[in-house]
């Protein structure tokens, strides 16, 4: 057992807790929903970034390559100054929604290089110009692009030219689990030296203001030696943590509080407030704060010239222990080194040993992101809606705004994020295939996060799933119980563990989830599903969560698909722990009988009913039901039509001989639906197995003749969310009024969802992960006996199995370097990523260019996109 699993093992056994330290501190705080406290719900402009450095936060905190313990009451992050900005650099700045020309946007260069599960080693890599930092032109410029323009981002103002910047590299390394060391190193890569600020400062989140703490904590000078200085950190729930440093240019201590007079033009009862230390370093005032011995903010403050081409190093510790000798000496960097060994160790474990040195890279820092993305994550709604004690209320407008429908969420955990600058905070569906990827490296943890969204304090009492902060009731589509198995798959593949009671508290809760979808989301109860934009924003021809025109609804087939795929997840499940308990084979039979149903509607043909299948075109369309019944497909080529490739599932022989009575009932009902419909549920009968598919052969192989021509739906780069033969738009009357779209690349032309991502033509990465994975199925029952062409038109017939591999090659060649060096990934700036410091750094955007794979989106989607881990394997 290598270290990092020995470490994991000691976390899970509760011998030590080696996860009570991470990179659990935020990128932004700011601009987020649990922060606004406005009446409209503004929350860009209630708390912008111009108040983000003196202004005290509610909720949480946030910091640049930072760490805190998992309730985030200590806090510890860099801080750096080029000498010319006008502010430190202590937090990522970007612009809100409705100043970019896509929506929100990150303008800084920023990259995960390593993490370990553990958090025993993490590398971070931050870009800091050595001139003035941007920030007007970043806005300025972005203001007066159109969507139809890229957006103006860092890079494209300069400020790297000719090397000039620092790389500011930020190493964590743990001795135990109470003992941290951090290691920042800054390279001047410019050709003239260069002078930086660093300040590695630590501090309490503000609680106390808020009245939940008895006890304002306090952090102390104390005396050190020649080898160290030091002070000390008393909270009332963490206790005594002693925090070491080099000996410093200077020593500022204040208080994390808020600074009313800048933000309120109120009097301040003191000038230490949160924002002191940008006075102090830039405007050099560091002898009027000098007397302070104490506070709730600390950071010591290293001047540093940095010669050109060359490095500074500083070193600091957080530990409970009172060390003795040179806590940042010798064995500061065997600890560094012993723990990077260990990380090498645990991936040579992970990653395949057959994969080159680019896909390696790839692939190590697809985890690390994944990893550095975990982030603390607190919201009590009735707190929220109601206002703390001592606090000025709420407005009114409140009660019946944002959120007022889900006062029973309490949350307050370590969770998987997005993005930790454009999405901090928790999306469901993205979590799901977070998981997937979480379980090659930490299955314990993969499973947790599952569960706990399934836990009252999460759920809705009526058994929703919340979706995120800006509406937890919106609608994501219901991969819960896929991501659940194939945790759980995984589990047992690098495990050897068959966690059967995960199963059964995932399913317990899950039943609670899949009658809420049954009972709100299927108008007409014909098993035809609806549920709004189902996570893919502006794909249809108007917004299906708001008012469909004509007064009617849609009938949609993505919908039905995912709930086709829920319920066969749901049964693979109940299959799975019947073999072990048999009380569960009732709930095979439920759940077989209930996707039966569901298939049979959306293939039908019969009476008042268009059917969402054209045998003509051989696609899946979504049907608009108006009031008068007419009928009419939004003859769209989507990825609407292609969601019904992911429902299915062969039962193989070992599940029905566990459970005879649910065989029985399979074959009656399929008898039955033979006798008195147009559908048949299930293939035949194979080598012992039975295929359940919402798509019978004969419609697969129409199907995958449009998802695998280079004229539709196949890049060079994976599958597209929109065909191509849509490049000169769709348009459809309903009650005279037009509504269309067209195939589009890259950005949204349209506002719809904010207008930062766009359905409409480039590739997902996780959508085609599960193209992929459903392929793989069918494979497994069709073998050699379907072959498709690939591409469409070539003449190529090959086995469902090489077109994956195929799939997966396209996916993959989005992050490796080309013949020419280029990552296609970066596709708007290939000249600064042949740059000797940047050329092995790797991004993983939200989504991809349909025809040149450029990344597209917010820029660190490493849980969503990073999913790209598990197709190197």
């Amino acid at each position: 057992m290598s270290a990092e699993k020995n470490r994991l093992q000691e976390h899970y056994t509760g011998k030590k807790n080696w996860l009570k330290w991470g990179p659990y501190l935020s990128e932004r705080q700011w601009g987020t929903v649990r922060e606004d406290y406005s009446e409209h719900g503004s929350a860009w402009d209630f708390f912008p970034h111009e108040h983000a450095r003196s202004r005290v936060y509610r909720w949480g905190e946030d910091g640049l390559a930072g760490i805190s313990d998992d309730k985030q009451r200590i806090c510890l992050s860099i801080a750096l100054w080029n000498g010319n900005d006008p502010i430190l650099k202590e937090r990522m700045f970007g612009l809100t929604g409705p100043e970019g020309n896509h929506g929100e946007d990150c303008k800084e260069l920023y990259f995960y290089l390593d993490n370990t599960p553990t958090h025993s080693y993490q590398k971070h890599l931050y870009k800091y110009p050595q001139s003035p930092y941007p920030y007007a032109d970043l806005v300025d410029a972005n203001k007066r692009r159109t969507k139809d323009e890229n957006e103006y981002e860092l890079i494209d103002t300069g400020v790297f030219d000719e090397r000039k910047y620092f790389d500011v590299f930020s190493e964590y390394a743990k001795a135990n689990e109470e003992d941290i060391l951090l290691r920042i190193t800054v390279h001047n890569r410019g050709h003239e030296d260069a002078d930086i600020t660093v300040l590695p400062q630590i501090w309490f989140r503000n609680l106390w203001s808020f009245g939940l703490m008895k006890e304002k904590p306090q952090i102390a000078a104390a005396n050190g030696t020649s080898n160290y200085q030091m002070v000390t950190l008393n909270h009332e729930e963490l206790g005594s943590y002693n925090y070491y440093f080099e000996a410093a240019s200077h020593c500022l201590f204040t208080e994390n509080e808020t600074n009313h007079n800048k933000i309120w033009g109120s009097t301040n009862e003191s000038v230490y407030v949160k924002d002191l230390f940008h006075d102090a370093v830039i405007q050099n005032k560091y002898d009027e704060f000098s007397d302070k011995s104490s506070g709730t903010k600390f950071s010591p403050v290293y001047s540093r010239n940095v010669k050109a081409g060359g490095s500074v190093e500083i070193r600091v510790r957080l530990s409970k222990i009172r060390l003795t000798g040179s806590p940042l000496g010798k064995e500061f960097d065997a600890i560094f080194n012993k723990n990077i060994n260990a990380a090498n160790e645990f991936y040579a474990g992970i990653i395949p040993v057959n994969i080159d040195i680019d896909a390696c890279n790839v692939q190590r820092q697809a985890y690390a992101g994944m990893l550095w993305t975990k982030q603390y994550y607190n919201l009590d709604i009735p707190l929220w809606l109601n206002g703390d004690k001592g606090q000025p209320k709420p407005p009114d407008g409140r009660q019946k705004g944002r959120n007022c429908q889900w006062s029973t969420l309490n949350n307050e955990d370590i969770i998987s994020m997005p993005d930790k600058w454009e999405y901090p905070w928790y999306a469901a569906w993205d979590l799901a295939f977070h998981c997937i990827s979480f379980a090659m490296l930490d299955t314990n943890f993969a499973k947790q996060q599952l569960l706990t969204f399934l836990r009252e304090w999460y759920m809705h009492p009526n058994g929703q799933i919340p979706a995120y902060e800006w509406a937890f009731g919106d609608v994501n589509p219901p991969v819960h119980a896929m991501s659940c198995l194939q945790v759980y798959y995984t589990d047992k593949r690098l495990n050897n563990i068959e966690d059967v009671d995960f199963l059964k508290k995932a399913f317990s809760k899950l039943l609670l989830n899949f009658t809420w979808w049954v009972n709100r989301k299927d108008t007409n109860g014909k098993n035809v599903f609806e549920g709004g934009f189902l996570g893919l924003d502006n794909i249809g021809v108007f917004d299906r969560s708001s008012a469909i025109p004509g007064g009617g609804h849609l009938e949609q087939a993505d919908g039905t698909s995912w709930m086709a795929m829920y319920c066969l997840n749901m049964l693979e499940m109940a299959l799975e722990i019947t073999k072990h308990d048999s009380s569960f084979e009732p709930m095979c039979t439920k759940f077989f009988e209930h996707f039966a149903l569901i298939a049979e509607s959306l293939n039908r043909i019969g009476k008042d009913w268009t059917g969402a299948w054209d045998e003509e075109e051989g696609f899946f369309y979504d049907v608009l039901a108006l009031p008068n019944h007419q009928y009419t497909p939004l003859k769209v080529r989507s990825l609407v039509g292609l969601t019904t490739l992911f429902a299915n599932l062969t039962i193989s022989k070992e599940w029905l001989k566990a459970a005879p009575e649910f065989q029985y009932r399979m074959n009656w009902f399929n008898e039955y639906f033979k006798n008195n419909t147009d559908y048949t549920v299930t293939e035949e009968m194979k080598d012992d197995k039975v295929l359940l598919t919402l798509i019978p052969k004969q419609r697969l192989q129409k199907l995958l003749q449009a998802m695998l021509n280079e004229t539709e739906f196949l890049s060079n780069y994976g599958i597209r969310s929109i065909s191509k033969k849509h490049e000169d738009g769709y348009w459809v009357e309903i009650e005279g009024q037009h509504y269309g779209l067209k195939y589009e690349p890259a950005e949204s032309s349209t506002g719809l969802f904010g207008g930062n991502s766009n359905w409409r033509g480039p590739i997902w990465m996780p959508m085609n992960y599960l193209i992929i994975m459903s392929l793989q199925k069918f494979y497994s029952f069709y073998g050699d006996d379907l072959k498709v062409e690939f591409p469409t038109g070539s003449g190529h017939l090959i086995n469902l199995n090489d077109v994956c591999k195929k799939l997966n090659n396209r996916l993959t060649k989005l992050f490796l370097k080309d013949e020419d060096g280029n990552r296609p990934i970066h596709g708007l700036t290939p000249l600064i990523y042949q740059d000797k410091y940047f050329e092995d750094l790797i991004l993983f955007y939200e989504y991809f260019h349909g025809d040149n794979g450029r990344g597209v989106g917010a820029t660190h989607q490493t849980g969503w996109t990073g999913i790209a881990a598990n197709l190197f394997e």
